[in-house]
């Protein structure tokens, strides 16, 4: 009997297949058509048709006509910048595989609140304000100060140490304590050289507290 049933089930799960796919072969849709405003039915160019929850979609040429593979049942949405947006809904007893569609958008007009302009009150203080007001610096004046003295050090104090910079720090350590293994490394504090470096760091300001 068990082989009866698998026999049955094997010759019978070609015709399933073939019945889902003429099922899913009649649910798919081309939707196709040209969209035009709805006052002086002119095309539209670059409006989105998007299948609602589908992440499907296209844009409309320069003659406003699109295509789009869908199924039916889908809702598709009609955006544009300038136009309110609209969605067509695909019926579900929709006859064939084609449907031709001329959508009509409407211009979505925004109004701003009103700006008044008007002139300085007097003469003197336009002159006034004209002097006070701060001009934002352009590159070269950034440039300018950025290759200020005082500016650079604080500059390379903040800046990370390059690549090569970090190897031959490493290097030179390394080669420090390889050199001094097992003695004593002498203190800087005795070094003359040592002691001049940081006199001239103290001359020139490099352990000033700019804050």
């Amino acid at each position: 009997m068990k082989k009866f049933v698998l026999y049955f089930l094997l010759l019978s799960a070609p015709f399933a297949v073939h019945a889902q796919f003429d099922k899913l072969k009649d649910s798919v849709v081309e939707l196709y058509g040209v969209i035009m405003t709805a006052d002086s039915l002119k095309a539209i160019p670059a409006v989105s048709v998007v299948v609602k929850g589908g992440g499907r979609g296209t844009l409309s040429n320069d003659q406003g006509v699109f295509s789009l593979v869908v199924l039916k049942g889908d809702v598709i949405e009609f955006t544009s910048i300038g136009y309110k947006p609209i969605t067509y809904h695909v019926s579900d007893t929709t006859r064939g595989n084609q449907i031709s569609l001329i959508q009509l958008m409407t211009v979505d007009a925004q109004y701003l609140p009103a700006t008044i302009i008007a002139a300085r009150p007097t003469r003197e203080q336009f002159e006034r304000d004209f002097v006070n007001t701060k001009v934002p610096d352009d590159d070269i004046e950034i440039a300018r100060q950025n290759n200020d003295a005082a500016k650079r050090r604080i500059l390379a104090r903040n800046l990370p140490a390059s690549s090569g910079e970090a190897t031959s720090t490493y290097l030179r350590q390394s080669a420090q304590r390889y050199y001094y293994t097992g003695q004593t490394p002498p203190q800087n504090i005795f070094n003359p050289l040592a002691w001049a470096d940081f006199i001239q760091a103290w001359k020139r300001g490099d352990f000033r507290n700019n804050n």
